[in-house]
């Protein structure tokens, strides 16, 4: 489809027009080709290009992004970003037009709304680090909408129908139109009857309580990755909500990976951290520690004179890198214990530990 005519062009008004040209232009061309008014094959049409333009053009974002980038910079915008923000009361007062809350500047702008594929469904599993590190297949489930087969989808008690709103005639929506000084006036509002359902269901049918649907859990397989980010999510293609229209497509299922807390370790990306804690004696004279990994233990040696807090790292320990580049490592986080109480051997030696420091000698270094 060709753009549109140049909005300037299209109002008849130079680029640095200010504020009030660009008013003045529009109410002029607006009086002259609304369609209640001019009743020439091309009015509505032109109509729109005209009130199109003004939108863009009295609005200063939207006038910014168009004289940097033409029509391109406006195309993404719906009808109630064009023209949700312009006064048309400001614009036509005191001429008998009745344009709050855009009135009839629904039945030219409203473009028809392009057939949408289902909405996407996003859910959360939680995985064991032993799948973080060996990848394989989860099994998920999903409940997903499906037309209910007893009332074939119309919500009512088999061998009975929906009956019809009355006041709105099934529509689920009251117009009310007036003419003022020859303009038609229309006014939509939401049925109060039925509240914008249009039907009534008097016999609810009792497998999907009226609502014409039920909900199927189905249950699917995804592959988790090896060494999946936490938080990443998987794509599965076409097992999200069916669309409102047959024959479109349904939307997509995104499963978002999450690791499972672990009692052993805590993450961080592709390492892993654990807490060991050890006796002041194997501080000071080093000690091997029998640590678990997700490979089974490993003897991880601690050095002599190993202080609290001190990291001991266990390289390619940790989980793998995702998207390659070998394994993150284990670190080991020493606390050291101090008895609180002491049998009557443990203070001796401790007396005997005390008494071996080397003390300063008075006035000596």
């Amino acid at each position: 489809m060709a753009d549109p005519r140049d909005y300037y062009e299209t109002l008849g008004v130079p680029k640095d027009a200010d504020e009030k040209t660009i008013k003045d232009a529009f109410r002029q061309l607006a009086l002259k080709y609304h369609p209640d008014r001019n009743k020439e094959p091309d009015a509505t049409e032109r109509f729109k290009e005209i009130a199109e333009a003004y939108a863009v053009l009295s609005d200063p974002k939207k006038r910014a992004e168009y004289d940097a980038r033409g029509y391109a910079g406006v195309a993404g915008f719906s009808p109630e970003d064009l023209f949700g923000g312009v006064d048309f009361e400001d614009v036509f007062g005191g001429l008998g037009f009745d344009f709050g809350g855009m009135g009839p500047f629904d039945r030219f702008f409203r473009r028809r709304a392009a057939p949408r594929r289902g909405e996407n469904v996003e859910i959360v599993i939680t995985v064991p680090l032993e799948r973080v590190l060996n990848g394989g297949e989860e099994a998920v489930h999903v409940g997903r909408p499906a037309q209910c087969q007893a009332c074939q989808g119309s919500g009512a008690k088999a061998g009975t129908k929906p009956r019809a709103c009355l006041k709105c005639g099934g529509s689920g929506r009251l117009v009310r139109s007036r003419s003022e000084r020859g303009v038609r006036v229309e006014q939509i509002t939401t049925c109060p009857e039925c509240e914008g359902r249009g039907l009534f269901i008097d016999a609810p049918c009792p497998e999907c309580g009226g609502k014409g649907q039920i909900v199927r859990d189905e249950v699917l397989t995804v592959r988790i990755p090896v060494g999946v980010e936490d938080g990443t999510a998987l794509r599965v293609p076409g097992r999200g909500l069916p669309a409102d229209q047959a024959g479109l497509p349904a939307g997509d299922l995104f499963v978002v990976v999450r690791a499972a807390d672990d009692p052993r370790f805590e993450r961080r990306g592709p390492d892993l951290f654990r807490v060991e804690t050890i006796d002041v004696v194997d501080a000071a004279l080093g000690v091997g520690l029998d640590v678990p990994t997700l490979d089974g233990e490993v003897i991880v040696k601690v050095p002599a004179g190993a202080q609290a807090d001190s990291m001991l790292r266990v390289r390619g320990k940790g989980l793998p890198r995702f998207g390659g580049g070998g394994r993150g490592d284990l670190y080991v986080r020493l606390q050291v214990r101090v008895p609180e109480r002491l049998t009557e051997q443990q203070r001796k030696l401790f007396e005997q530990l005390r008494e071996t420091r080397t003390r300063k000698r008075p006035g000596g270094s």
